[in-house]
């Protein structure tokens, strides 16, 4: 990856900047993005022309609603709802809502743009656009949580469907919060539309493997990056932020494929398991009693955790960051290098610094961004929603060796691409140029719109 902005290109971003102000997080994510395609320019001129970068880097709708709900003490409580609707040129929007305290426009715009590329890369005709709310789950009861999100969907519904934008979860959005988002749906439109929204329940129109995915899919696509190195996860210790839906299940397919996962985190702290992560433990205390990870160390005596610490000084071969935004900085990356690690896999969107990822790029080692590697999610999503328009139930084996073919061909995708343009091994590049192209071309087919 380049340090700079192609000259060509930096008065596009600029423009961005001043139209944009304060939104820092998608400042980060479109400069990475041009930061790689000035040699696309100059292969496909007529990008250039037809301004597909200025067109790309505005939404084609952005929506923000006030969403007034009662809680349990009968006191009138209001958040903000958003939903970016980014890029439709290659099928219908789609991306998942994040409810967390930290929401602004800002998170919204860099998740959707993001998304774009991501979609783009899966070969699946969705396009890309995100949404959520400022509103915490933490703390809150389900009747609570339940009233936030009818009273989210009365105003969202509107601007949905299976044809136009199709909705799934991120942070704080599990199934249940679609379950009741659903529920609401119906309810206001007397539709039965499972194509709606992805990430249902898998008695109601959900998926198989649909939980796991993105997990699933970040290893496979490390798994790719280290058949190229001729290596494996066989052996390997790993480290995996998050003790979320991602975090749960990159363990479970990493232990599957031979490695030991041996950290997990929550906003609390970490802990450390030398003998490797009781995954079962784990899948009990967050996904059925909703405890904080620090509990585990009342059942693994010899676990260690560390209240408020950094996961990243503990050493090990493979990271993957599957918690949040820019949890990695350069600080960190120079500590997983200098510790011996030769391959990071994103699982969370955008978790590592511009200059966490100059130092792994740097070191040559085998980095896998977000918008390659934790696209298993969306891509599932997408064979949810096919799964829906014929009214068919795919088995978990068929499913996952579908996710599987995706990861590998998103994986070959980037290295090709990436060498395409003087760049081997370098996958920032090779997904930024591949996601882009794809969409590029599409929107030039469809005039300007």
């Amino acid at each position: 990856m380049t340090s700079a902005i192609d000259e060509k290109i930096e008065p596009l971003f600029q423009e961005v900047l001043n139209r944009n102000p304060g939104e820092t997080e998608f400042h980060q994510a479109v400069r990475e993005v041009l930061e790689s395609l000035g040699p696309v320019l100059v292969k496909y001129p007529e990008f250039a022309h037809h301004k597909i970068i200025e067109r790309i880097c505005e939404p084609e709708r952005q929506i923000i609603f006030r969403v007034p709900w009662i809680d349990d003490k009968g006191q009138v409580q209001i958040n903000r709802g958003f939903r970016v609707e980014f890029n439709s040129s290659l099928g219908p929007y789609k991306g998942g809502l994040r409810f967390h305290p930290s929401v602004y426009l800002g998170i919204i715009k860099f998740l959707g743009f993001e998304q774009i590329f991501k979609n783009a890369l899966t070969g699946l005709p969705i396009g890309g656009g995100k949404g959520g709310s400022d509103f915490d789950p933490k703390g809150r009861s389900d009747a609570e949580i339940m009233r936030f999100c009818q009273s989210f969907m009365t105003e969202l519904y509107r601007h949905i469907g299976e044809h136009t934008d199709v909705p799934a979860g991120d942070i704080g959005v599990g199934g249940r919060e679609i379950g009741y988002l659903f529920g609401q749906y119906k309810r206001i439109t007397n539709r039965w539309e499972a194509g709606v929204l992805t990430g249902k329940g898998l008695t109601w129109g959900g998926s198989l493997v649909r939980t796991e995915a993105t997990g699933y899919g970040a290893v496979f696509f490390v798994d790719e990056m280290l058949k190229v190195r001729k290596d494996s996860f066989d052996g390997k210790i790993c480290s995996v932020s998050g003790s979320g839906n991602v975090a749960i299940y990159t363990t479970e397919k990493i232990h599957q494929l031979g490695g030991k996962v041996v950290t997990l985190s929550d906003s609390g702290g970490y802990i450390y398991d030398e003998k490797g992560v009781d995954l079962d433990l784990v899948k009990q205390l967050k996904e059925i009693e909703r405890r904080r990870i620090s509990e585990y160390v009342k059942y693994h005596k010899d676990a260690k955790y560390v209240a408020g610490g950094n996961i990243w000084e503990i050493p090990c071969q493979v990271a993957m960051p599957s918690a949040t935004q820019n949890e990695i900085n350069g600080a960190d990356a120079k500590l997983l290098v200098d510790n011996g690690c030769i391959a990071v896999g994103e699982g969370a969107n955008m978790p590592t610094t511009p200059e966490g990822v100059r130092v792994f790029l740097d070191a040559g080692i085998a980095y896998g961004p977000g918008k390659a590697a934790n696209a298993g999610g969306v891509a599932t999503s997408a064979l949810e929603m096919q799964q829906n328009a014929t009214r068919d139930s795919w088995s978990f084996e068929y499913t996952e060796e579908r996710l599987k073919k995706i990861m590998k061909n998103i994986h070959q995708s980037c290295y090709e691409t990436a060498e395409e343009f003087g760049t081997p091994g370098n996958y920032v590049i090779g997904a930024n140029c591949a996601g882009f192209i794809r969409v590029a071309k599409a929107m030039l087919a469809m005039g300007v719109i």
